[in-house]
């Protein structure tokens, strides 16, 4: 029983020792100790953002932060001049357009519509072409027929589409592209005389073409509505 109470008591005496240490290195509370530091509150002065508002971030620059829909046009178009304005007004009415994919689609309906008009190939034009240019082009493709001439013509490819000009009139968005293109080229009498252009010559045609779409319109695919030669 003594050999039992020595040992408690030894315990007990450690215990009281370790507890006085450990105050000792960790200190006692007061009352007066800071809160723990929460890291996602707002800092002392900083105003709390409304809730619901979106806080736009600083660029390293200090600048704001462009509006990531207008990224495309910026980088295709110089900010702050009427040709990026005009591509600008284009993102709001239709926040998939791309300046640069519509240049893509615009040079390979130039090809499309070139080589349809040297073929006769009205169903083609009529899919590409507005009603008053198909008028045209129907009327010049009636002519040769009635002449017995015969277009033959081989695309050697565009050289240069720089687009000029982007508006957006009324619900109609108009874009302007000069188009620099290469063409072999010539026209056939009945007798198969060549009449205009040359066989084996490669000739530079210089266009201005306008393409249009309704932006009310579900229907996503542009139409030329003007031409103009630069030759």
């Amino acid at each position: 029983m003594g050999s039992f109470d020595f040992v408690t008591l030894f315990f007990l005496v450690a215990a009281v020792i370790i507890f006085l240490q450990l105050r000792s290195v960790l200190g006692r509370r007061t009352g007066n100790e800071r809160p723990p530091v929460d890291p996602y509150s707002p800092r002392e002065g900083a105003e709390a953002p409304e809730r619901g508002k979106v806080v736009q971030l600083p660029r390293r620059d200090g600048a704001p932060e462009e509006d990531s829909r207008y990224t495309a046009v910026d980088s295709f178009a110089r900010p702050n001049t009427p040709l990026n304005d005009g591509l600008r007004r284009m993102v709001d009415s239709d926040p998939d357009f791309d300046p640069k994919e519509f240049v893509n689609g615009a040079k390979m309906a130039y090809e499309m519509i070139v080589m349809a008009f040297a073929d006769g190939d009205r169903k083609t034009l009529k899919g590409l072409l507005s009603r008053e240019v198909f008028e045209g082009f129907d009327a010049a493709i009636a002519d040769r027929e009635s002449k017995g001439e015969v277009v033959k013509s081989t695309f050697v490819g565009i050289e240069k589409a720089d687009m000029v000009h982007a508006e957006i009139k009324d619900s109609e968005a108009n874009i302007t592209l000069r188009i620099i293109s290469q063409l072999i080229s010539a026209t056939y009498d009945k007798a198969g005389a060549i009449v205009d252009g040359d066989a084996e010559a490669v000739s530079e045609v210089n266009d201005l073409w306008t393409f249009a779409r309704d932006t009310r319109s579900r229907d996503p695919n542009w139409k030329l509505i003007a031409t103009e030669s630069e030759n």
